[in-house]
């Protein structure tokens, strides 16, 4: 027998009233769907691809597809090195795009972010190597620019006013500025392959054990995250996943977890810089979906008002949320620092900034907010990186790519505007 979340087994509600004669109780559809069985998730999924609500559907259809064409037209590009090199080479713009997620849950943009990479970048290297600093203190001092200087740029939008959009394009010009004045006249300061910041982007272990031992560590906390949330919504009466489903989802994630082991030890092994991005997205995913804080940034991208009615601090989650993006920006501005073992006045220039932005938008962030999760940054990086990486295997010029990559990037705000307006239609957004 069904029973409806806050009644009793006679029907009455939390109040203790039972309901009006002839009433139809409500019933959480999630209940039905998991009572119904396989036809159940079945119809599910065809109600959310009517309605809108797509999911990481369509970017891991890319991935699959991307993967596909490259993979027929070279062989090499399925190979186990270069889908290793791959997963390094995606760590720097994966780490910025994670902060543009944080941003665009607002429904808001960081212009800047490719800048402050350069300029922490910067920061490190005169520190540490024109002029002695302890490399942790100059690699934290570094972090700490980062932090400030999104934390600076939330205190105008979120206190003063002006647009995101303005404060942010200001703020490319002047770090970008800021960071040529850090460098001088050198222009470059090159980074000792034995520095902490050159290790961090290099260091593989070689050992199969290490990431065998990886996958099963990331499978165990997936399932028991699973068992002990299910178990707390069984307590407080509220839907569920049942056991079957978490163990089919724990197969599906162990599978990917291994397959990707084994890929990686074909070649060297575990890369260390992706094993830090996995570790970051992790606990950031943590933040969001099962803190205070994080619920509240979803409240304020997805309502400001009904956020500000609720209590919320909005110029407090703004501030915080821009601090987060600038911090993101120096963490991968270190990487892409490691990766070339330098820091120049083309730090965080390029196409950086629209790589990361894309990656985001690629990987199901919406642009209007409200909606996304910080593994967007990868999913959407590995498409980037995935392009990126089969053009320059066969050989197709930069000009091609910047039109292709653009290309993905519209396609993917298309496929975001459809479905929201999808989910409208559905009363669902």
């Amino acid at each position: 027998m069904r029973r409806d979340r806050g009644r009793g087994p006679s029907g009455a509600d939390d109040t203790g009233q039972e309901p009006a004669p002839g009433a139809v109780p409500a019933v959480d559809t999630r209940l039905l769907v998991r009572e119904e069985g396989v036809k159940g998730y079945v119809d599910e999924f065809r109600r959310k691809l009517r309605s809108g609500e797509l999911g990481s559907l369509p970017v891991v259809l890319a991935v699959i597809i991307i993967w596909t064409v490259f993979g027929s037209l070279n062989s090499t590009f399925l190979s186990a090195q270069n889908l290793s090199d791959l997963s390094q080479q995606i760590v720097g713009t994966g780490m910025i795009a994670v902060g543009i997620v944080f941003v665009l849950l607002l429904g808001e943009i960081d212009l800047s972010v490719g800048s402050v990479s350069g300029l922490c970048a910067a920061i490190f290297a005169v520190l540490n190597v024109l002029n002695g600093m302890n490399e942790w203190l100059a690699l934290l001092v570094a972090i700490a620019g980062g932090a400030a200087v999104g934390l600076i740029q939330g205190f105008f939008f979120a206190k003063v006013g002006v647009p995101a959009f303005v404060v942010t394009l200001a703020g490319n010009l002047a770090w970008n500025g800021l960071m040529l004045q850090v460098l001088g006249t050198s222009g470059t300061v090159n980074i000792p392959s034995e520095s902490i910041v050159s290790k961090l982007y290099s260091t593989i272990y070689h050992s199969p054990a290490a990431a065998y031992v990886t996958a099963a560590v990331g499978v165990g906390l997936f399932l028991t995250a699973s068992l002990l949330d299910a178990g707390r919504r069984r307590k407080a009466r509220v839907p569920f996943r049942p056991i079957a489903e978490i163990v089919l989802r724990t197969v599906v994630i162990a599978a990917l977890a291994f397959a990707t082991a084994y890929i990686l030890n074909q070649y060297q092994g575990l890369p260390l810089a992706l094993l830090i991005f996995l570790i970051v997205l992790v606990l950031l995913d943590f933040v969001l979906r099962r803190t205070t804080y994080g619920r509240r940034i979803f409240a304020v991208g997805g309502n400001i008002e009904g956020a500000r009615r609720a209590g919320i601090s909005v110029p407090f989650i703004r501030m915080s949320v821009f601090s987060i993006a600038g911090t993101m920006a120096a963490v991968g501005g270190i990487f892409l620092a490691g990766q070339i073992q330098s820091a120049s006045q083309t730090s965080g220039g390029g196409n950086l900034l629209m790589n990361v932005i894309a990656a985001a938008v690629i990987g199901g962030t919406s642009l209007f907010g409200g909606r996304g999760t910080v593994w967007s940054a990868l999913l959407g990086a590995l498409v980037i990186g995935s392009i990126q990486s089969g053009m320059n295997i066969m050989g197709v010029s930069n000009a091609v790519q910047f039109m292709i990559t653009g290309s993905v990037l519209l396609a993917a705000v298309v496929v975001d505007s459809l479905s929201r307006r999808t989910q409208k239609a559905a009363g669902r957004a």
